[in-house]
Parts: structure tokens; sequence; C-alpha cells
């Protein structure tokens, strides 16, 4: 009966199939041109309409909607309109006769028009095409896949089946359109070997096809971060697509591109300045609730003083009809560019109010972190966010949830720690991970710091929770057995508890793992070691060897943080010259793939180490590059901005110093003067000490001086002058032009040919305390890179440099007057090498 129900069906389709090429009702509805043409269409020939009708009279309803503004939609009048419920009841009933792309597009075409998903035609359209997946087409599964992502079943069987056909055809998709639905849409059930073949799969499609849709690569760009993953060759790939694509792009691809960038932790200034330039031209198209906080997000942290304050002035008028979602991105956006705009902040703190009660909980917790990180005084609603998110954390069993609210909690002002939050942290210290239980740490630290506890045996209860806290911390890293898994924990846990519990422990397990060193990890590794500032040979040697056997897996902008690593840590692995020499070929072959800015910051890093390549030097030195640059730089974040500078600055320096045959001019005097004329400071209380130490050692205050800017802003703490008999020399009676900060005109070279020279046989010795900062923070204590640098190119400069360790300086050796006068003299001693101590 069932066979014979399928052969009649088949052949009703065929029948209607022919009989529709000459179809006049379909050639009207294909003719509509407004939603009501249709409607009327539908109403005037209900009998007449075949599943077929059905299926495109519902598809040119979404045609219609999808081809006007998006404000000037009508969707809700459509699906309130009598004769659409009627579409939807034919559709359902006759659900079994449609083709398969029918049944697909209907589907689609109904939740386009926000239909919801309980609707039972929506039911029965899933069910349907559920049956026929094995046979359905790659369009058309790809279609069917991108309807079940819009309607958040991302971990449904059906997904699974869909995944699995996927994987089955692979080799067989040749449309990055296709792939790219696919792969958003099938992104929670996938395995990682999996996600690799779909990431390859993208990268050949991206590479082959010569137009590729900005679209289909901000899907690729969407399945990162669903997966979590900064893959920076398909990255790279989709960023040159959409420079390409520039000019089609509006305010919900820019603003939509740039999210996914952040979260991805991936910059192009590059696209900044073509999406500055774009959205700066069209400002006045995108003043509407819908479409404003999109131009806020992107463009805000861009624009100049200027636009920036229209943009500030237009969101305090617009603040009223803002969505909840909608104000938090506009506070996320003024945090994002340090905007403390009272105004703006008031207005956004009274509209808030209203919304609190639609955020969940990692909403209440990332717009708590928003309000006190701008300084928000309105304290009434800081007191009814703490009441929500005490709320929350009573109910909460989510550990990452748990930790957040907690974490965030700590933030609030005059803050009163109840003891069920005390509790609440140590139900959930077993199911923690690093990360969260970095959170709760932070904040009970920082509350028993200024006394919030406040109930009976308060101090008690937190010691004993601090030390479980740790117990399980060390259990966790004890019963690590995979590296990778362990760095994914480590980018987010920071801070003095990790620092002062955690970090020993956690180099201790890094190098127990270290077999598990490849290429594919040494960039994370990388950037853990950097952030302990803990020289480890093994891991070092280890990263060393890694990256030279495969240098050619390893990105180019990899390699910097790599550099960076050996560099500002100042240590050489056992094969420093290959080592090098390795990661400087591959360098300067990839030039061309690295953004300006970039160039400018792996330059100084080689520098520091003492290398110069000259293929890099010649780009970077050229007023094209540096042009380009200044541009670039006016769209990178503050932070990022400074770096940039103070890395050129010093790369000019070292070129100066270190490598005259490139004939580089030194051009930033400009620059080193506002730098110092904005951080003038007083001599703290330790190097006034030393100070007062060295004057009676000289035997006058006239035979030093302090805070000395050298030729090309060096600043050294004391500088004094030694004659030919090993005498001090005084300033005042010899006239020497070696005065403090602003006294004397500083020279453009490291000859220095303007300042009056010493007498013959006189010696400039340069006297400097090193803090904790200039150090290692493991047993060896070993001097970084920067002060190595320093200490090397005042030496070019003619000095004779002491260098004061603070843990010499400060410790019980030296804890007399006495017995720091002795080693003052002995360090002046060794560097001026004298044979006897005849001026001390």
């Amino acid at each position: 009966m069932l066979c014979l129900r399928q052969v009649c069906l088949l052949t009703l389709r065929r029948y209607q199939a022919r009989a529709l090429c000459s179809d006049v009702l379909l050639s009207q509805i294909n003719g509509c041109t407004h939603e009501d043409e249709v409607f009327n269409l539908v109403g005037r020939n209900k009998a007449r309409l075949s599943e077929k009708h059905v299926g495109i009279a519902l598809n040119m309803l979404w045609q219609l909607q999808k081809h006007r503004p998006f404000l000037s939609r009508t969707s809700d009048y459509v699906r309130n309109h009598s004769q659409f419920l009627a579409l939807c009841v034919l559709a359902e009933n006759k659900v079994e006769l449609m083709e398969d792309e029918v049944i697909v597009d209907t589907l689609y075409s109904v939740l386009r028009l926000n239909v919801e998903d309980h609707v039972s035609l929506t039911k029965v359209l899933v069910t349907e095409a559920w049956k026929r997946l094995e046979r359905l087409s790659l369009p058309c599964l790809s279609k069917f896949a991108l309807c079940l992502y819009k309607q958040h079943r991302h971990f449904s069987p059906i997904i699974g089946q869909v995944a699995h056909i996927v994987d089955m055809k692979l080799d067989s998709i040749q449309d990055i359109r296709i792939l790219s639905v696919l792969m958003i849409s099938i992104s929670e059930v996938i395995t990682e070997s999996f996600r690799d073949r779909l990431l390859h799969k993208a990268e050949q499609l991206l590479e082959e096809e010569h137009e590729v849709h900005f679209n289909y690569a901000r899907r690729i760009l969407q399945f990162l971060q669903n997966v979590k993953l900064r893959y920076h060759p398909v990255l790279e790939k989709c960023n040159r697509i959409f420079l390409k694509s520039a000019s089609h792009l509006d305010i919900h691809s820019i603003s939509h591109i740039f999210g996914l960038y952040e979260q991805l932790g991936f910059g192009s200034a590059e696209f900044r300045l073509i999406a500055k330039q774009l959205l700066s031209e069209a400002i006045d198209d995108y003043y509407d609730p819908e479409t404003f906080p999109k131009l806020f997000f992107s463009l805000g942290p861009l624009a100049e003083p200027k636009v920036r304050e229209r943009l500030l002035i237009t969101a305090v008028n617009m603040a009223e009809e803002f969505s909840s979602h909608q104000i938090l991105m506009i506070l996320k956006t003024m945090r994002k560019m340090k905007c403390r705009n009272s105004h703006l902040l008031k207005k956004m703190a009274s509209v808030l109010h209203k919304h609190l009660d639609s955020y969940h909980v990692l909403q209440l917790v990332k717009l708590t972190q928003y309000l006190v990180v701008l300084h928000c005084q309105d304290v009434e609603l800081f007191a009814k966010l703490k009441m929500l998110l005490l709320g929350y954390l009573k109910s909460s069993v989510i550990p990452a949830d748990t930790a957040a609210v907690i974490r965030v909690l700590a933030m609030l002002p005059s803050f009163q720690v109840e003891e069920m939050i005390i509790n609440k942290a140590a139900a959930v210290l077993p199911q923690c991970r690093l990360h969260h239980l970095n959170c709760i740490a932070t904040a009970l630290v920082k509350w028993n710091h200024h006394g919030q506890f406040h109930w009976q045996n308060s101090s008690e209860l937190c010691a004993k929770l601090l030390q479980k806290l740790n117990d399980t911390a060390f259990q966790r890293l004890q019963k690590a057995n995979n590296l990778n898994l362990l760095l994914e924990e480590l980018p987010y846990v920071n801070g003095e508890w990790f620092e002062e519990v955690l970090n020993e422990e956690t180099l201790a397990m890094c190098q127990h793992l270290i077999d598990q060193i490849t290429w594919a990890n040494v960039l994370p590794l990388s950037f853990f070691l950097i952030k302990s500032e803990h020289r480890c040979p093994a891991l070092f040697a280890r990263i060393a060897s890694v990256t030279v056997e495969n240098i050619d897996k390893i990105l180019t902008s990899e390699i910097y943080f790599i550099l960076f690593l050996f560099s500002a840590l100042n240590y050489d692995p056992p094969d420093n010259e290959e080592f090098f020499k390795s990661c400087i070929q591959h360098l300067t072959s990839n030039l061309s793939h690295l953004e300006n800015y970039h160039l400018v910051l792996l330059g100084h890093v080689l520098a520091m180490a003492g290398y110069f390549p000259p293929a890099l030097i010649t780009t970077i030195f050229n007023v094209s590059f540096l042009s380009k640059l200044d541009a670039q730089l006016k769209v990178l974040p503050d932070t990022v901005k400074q770096r940039v500078h103070s890395s050129l600055m010093k790369l000019n320096r070292a070129v100066c110093l270190e490598c005259p045959e490139f004939h580089i001019p030194w051009f930033h005097e400009p620059y080193c003067q506002r730098v110092f004329h904005n951080s003038m400071s007083q001599i703290n209380a330790q190097r006034q000490h030393i100070h007062r130490m060295l004057t009676e050692i000289l035997g006058g205050s006239h035979y030093s001086r302090v805070s000395v800017l050298t030729p090309y802003y060096y600043e050294i703490d004391f500088e004094c002058v030694l004659d030919v008999n090993k005498k001090p020399l005084s300033y005042m009676a010899q006239n020497i032009a070696l005065g403090g900060v602003g006294e004397i005109p500083l020279r453009h070279d490291f000859k220095d040919e303007g300042r009056k020279a010493l007498p013959p046989g006189a010696q400039r010795i340069a006297l400097e305390f090193l803090d904790s900062k200039a150090f290692s923070k493991d047993y060896s204590r070993h001097l970084k890179g920067e002060p190595a640098v320093k200490k090397r190119h005042l030496e070019m400069l003619g000095y004779r440099v002491v260098q004061i360790p603070h843990f010499e300086w400060n410790s019980m050796v030296l804890s007399t007057k006495s017995e720091q006068l002795e080693y003052l003299r002995q360090q002046l001693l060794m560097t001026a090498s004298l044979c006897n101590g005849e001026i001390l």
C-alpha cells in the first residue's frame, strides 16, 4: 500500500511539473511587486493552489521583504495577514507532495519572515526534510542546515546527521558558499580532526575561487569564532576578500566583521582604514536606533575628535530608543574608547533601569564591568545590579557563571560580602578550571585586604577557602597530562594569586610535558612564558629547536612572538645563530604578508637581540612606508599605537648606533621631547638615598647629576665624570655640558659633536639602579633584553656603566650605611678600572 502511495505521489508531481510550465497563476505570483498582490492571488485561487504555488507564494513574500531596507520591512503585517495564515495551512497540508527543494525553500522563507519555531508548519517542514535528508542535494542540504542553525538546533540529532553527510561528501564540495553555510551549521557537533579538514577545504576553495562573496568569508570567520580557533591563514584570506569587497560593505557587515575580529583576536589596520573612510562618508545614513549603535561600535574607536563628539551627542539624544543589547554595545564601545563622557554615561545609566531584568547572567557581569571601569556614579543602579547578581549566584550551578559573578561582585564599590558567597564558592571549587579559580581567588584576596568580611570567624573561613582553592589548583595542575589542554587555560589566568601560588608549579608541569611541544603549540607556550617572565632553559631550547625544524609551518606573524620571548628575556638558545638565521630568512621572504606596524615591532625585537636584516631595515626606513604607517597608527588602539611609536624610536636609535652603514638619520628628537615632557616625575626615595651616598663618596653634590638625558634620549639615574687621575670632576668648575632633563640641547647622532669634549683621559660614568622590572622573575634574576641593550648603547656613547641590582642593594649584606657606601665604592672602582682607591 505504501509503495503504491509513493508511486502515485511521484506520478502526480511529474504531471504537475509538466502543467506548471505554462502555469499562468505561477507567472502571476512571480510577477508580484507587493505583498497584497500575492495575498489577493491566494485569496482568489485557493482551490487551484498546488504545493508548487504555495511554496512559490511564501518564497515571494520573503523576496519582497528581502529587497527592502531593514527598517522598511513589514514582516509583522505579513505574518498576521489572514491569507498568510491560509497559505501556512495549505503548505502544511501539501508538504508530502512538495519536491525536496520546495520544502527547504518554504522552510527558509517562513523562518526569514520570523515565523515562530513552535508553529506547526515549521515543525512539519523540518520533519519532512529530515525524512529526506540522505537524498538532499548539497545546495539543498546547506540551506536546510542553515534553517536548523537559525532555529538554534546546534546540538540536535538532525545536525549530527547533517555533519555525518558532510563528512562523507566533503571532497565533492566545490562551492565555498555551500561549504561556508554547512561549516557554521555543524560547528558545535564536530571533532577537532573534522574541524581541521573543514578548514583545509575552506582554505583550498578560498584560494581557488577568484571572486568570493564577502558573505561567504564572513561565515568562515563565524565558524572560527564558533569553534574558538584563531587560524591565521584563513583569517588573512578572509581579510583580503573584505578589502577587495569594500565598496559592497554596509554598516551591518562592517560591524559584524569588527565583532568577529575582536572575538578572534585579529586586527587589520588596512580594514580599519577602509571601514573608517566608508563609515565617515556615510555617517548621515545611520542615524536611526537600529543602525546607529553599530555605527558607534564600528566608527567610535577610529573616529577623529569632531566625529567622535558628534557620535556621543547623537548617542545621548537617542538613548531612550536603544534596546538592552544596544545599550550593552554602546557601553562596551565607550570602554574601548576610554570615553568617560559623564552626560552619556548618566543617560545610559538612567535608561538601564528599565532593561536590567532582560539581561542574562553573563550580560549582567559584562554590564557591571563596563559601568565600574567607566566610573559610573549611579548608586541605585549598582544596588539593583548587586541584587540581581546575588540572585543569580544563589541559583547558579555552572562553575563558570559562579566564578564570573563572584569576580564582578568584588568590583562593586563598598560591597559587603555575605557568607552565602563563600559557601557558593566552596561548593563549585572541584569543578572549576584554572581561570575560574583565579577569578574566585582574586575576589577573596581583594575582600580580605579591604576588610569586607563582617560576620563572625569570617577571616578564618576565608583563609580556609583560599587554602582549599590553592589545593584544588595544585591538584588540577598535577593531573594535567596534555600540554595543549593546559595551554588553553593559561591565557585567562593572571594576577598576584597565580604569580605567587601557581606560576612555578605551572612552569614545572610545562617542563614535565616538554615532549609534547610541537610547532602547533609553540605560540601559546611562548605567550605564557612571556607573561610569566621566567627563563626556563629547557623550555626555551625546545621551543627554539622545534621552531627551526618546522619554520615553514609556523606563520610569519607568529614568529614575532617567539622572537620576542628570546629577546625580551635576553636568552640565547644553544644554536643561537641557526635559530635567528632561520627565523630571519623566513621573515624576510614573507615581509609582504605583514602589516607595516607589525614590521616595526619585528624590527625592534630583532634589534634587541642584535640583528638588523638589511631587507627589513631598508623596508621600514622608507618615506612611503613611514607615510603608510602614520595612516595605520591613526586607527589602531592607543596601547598598540604607543607601543609601535616607542618601538620605531628604539629601532631608529639602535640602527643609528649599531649600523651607521645604513645611513639612517635620527628623526625621533621631537617625539622623545614630547615623551619626556609628559613623563616628568620626581626622583623616588630609593634613588635619592643612592644619590646622597654618591655625593658622600665623590665629595659633593656638584660631582654628580641626577636623571640625565643622553644623546638619543636615554635617561640615566646618575652621572659623574672621572679625570685621568681617576678623580671626580666638578660640573660647575669644568662647565661640562652633561645636564639633566631640559638643561642641555640634545644632539641627533651618537657622535654628539656639539657636546664639550672631556679632558684627555677622563671617563663618563653612568650609574643605574635596576628595580625588579629589569630582571627575569626566576631564581637566576637574569637581566632582561631592554636594560641589556641600554647598557650596550651607553657604552657606545662613551659611558662606563655601573648597574646596581635591587636585590643586591636591598640585601641583608648591605643592611648598613657603611656597607652600602663600600659597595658603591667598589662598583665605581671596578668600572673605572682603578688599581687603587685614591679618589675614594
